[in-house]
């Protein structure tokens, strides 16, 4: 039995100190985890030779925080390496993001031509050629409530293909609805 093992009656006798000792090393949390590591490797059959329990014990409990720590610091650079900072994680994998994002913006287009060539042709005037709605209204010779008017048919369509696309419906019946 381990129990009558000379090196687990020091473990015993020395648990304690072990502890604060693997503590004060900045195994903090992991300390008592260490210690377990260090009760299960005495169960391996360490050499009965050993002249000074306490000192084996502390050099064993002092080698497994060195490894702990290795090994974290192992992970760390092959997470770096292999991962790099991406941010957040796309769940979908790499080859298909492309087609989703293609679709969504697929569907976006869908929402902008049903809504008229006039709408479409002001949102996307303001939206993308960035230009003001008082120029538009000049440009295209319609009061600028009526430029108005039009941009927030197409905000409005936007919106609610949004919510229809986090909600899980299909967006585009989700706009004609709203017709």
């Amino acid at each position: 039995m381990i129990d009558a093992h000379p090196l687990a009656q020091a473990f015993l006798a020395h648990r304690a100190v072990l502890l604060r000792y693997l503590q004060a090393r900045g195994a903090r949390d992991e300390a008592e985890d260490l210690l377990q590591d260090l009760w299960l490797k005495l169960g391996e059959g360490a050499d009965a030779t050993i002249a000074d329990h306490r000192a084996y014990l502390f050099r064993m409990a002092h080698n497994l925080m060195l490894d702990r720590v290795r090994s974290a610091q192992r992970r760390r650079h092959r997470e770096d390496e292999y991962g790099g900072d991406r941010g957040t994680v796309d769940e979908a994998p790499a080859g298909i993001a492309p087609l989703i994002a293609r679709e969504r913006l697929d569907q976006v287009e869908r929402v902008l031509t049903g809504l008229g060539e006039r709408t479409d042709r002001i949102f996307r005037m303001h939206r993308m050629e960035e230009l003001p709605q008082r120029s538009i209204a000049e440009r295209l010779d319609i009061s600028l409530s009526a430029v108005e008017k039009h941009l927030q048919k197409a905000y409005r369509a936007l919106a609610a293909y949004r919510l229809g696309e986090q909600s899980g419906e299909p967006a585009i019946r989700t706009i004609h609805a709203d017709r």
